[in-house]
């Protein structure tokens, strides 16, 4: 027979303690959501946690910072059993970029490894006009809120690294309707941007 596995205190407390700030995030983060109904209060209350939980980069599991030779990857590390919001790592391999596209909830990005270039836009006469684009470094967080405009494309800074960022977004983001954009004629593609993996980081070990 084989025998079973049991890790000890001393494996189980490291993991643990390896995800917490991850966990401690989500503690705090549905205690706002509950208390806040305002989308303005719950950027501005979650801006601060989220800029303390990506003041190191130890805690991401390697599962969720694995990129793919040809396009970004969008793994969820949790949803709020209500989907009132979710927080997702963005892996994106040298180069790749989002197409010009919305959100349609409010949003958080935190940038925890690398940099990556958040260019806005917004549709004029329907017209896409862009804005001037924002250099995320570590630590940086940039908010975004559909009544101020939440179009944008994002890129990786680099053409020879991987960059990651965390997002905190008012909903369960993978089931959110939203829209892809054309340059110039502002013409709309609706999509449903799912995630890369079927797992979740276990929080609570």
């Amino acid at each position: 027979m084989t025998p079973i596995h049991t890790p000890t205190a001393e494996h189980v407390e490291a993991r643990y303690s390896r995800i917490a700030p991850l966990t401690d995030f989500v503690r705090h983060a549905t205690s706002i959501v509950e208390l806040e109904s305002n989308d303005t209060g719950r950027v501005r209350r979650l801006a601060p946690l989220l800029s303390r939980l990506i003041e190191h980069d130890d805690w991401l599991p390697d599962t969720f910072s694995r990129p793919h030779p040809e396009h970004y990857q969008q793994y969820l590390l949790h949803c709020d059993p209500l989907e009132r919001f979710s927080v997702v790592s963005f892996v994106w391999g040298p180069g790749q970029k989002t197409p010009i596209h919305d959100h349609t909830v409010w949003g958080l990005i935190g940038m925890l490894r690398g940099s990556e270039i958040s260019t806005p836009y917004r549709l004029v006469d329907g017209e896409l006009t862009p804005g001037e684009a924002v250099r995320l470094m570590p630590g940086d967080v940039e908010t975004l809120l559909p009544e101020r405009g939440d179009i944008h494309r994002v890129e990786n800074a680099f053409r020879d690294r991987v960059s990651i960022s965390v997002h905190v977004y008012g909903a369960n983001i993978g089931k959110v309707e939203r829209h892809v954009f054309e340059t110039g004629s502002g013409s709309t593609k609706t999509f449903v941007s799912g995630f890369s993996a079927s797992v979740t980081p276990n929080l609570w070990e």
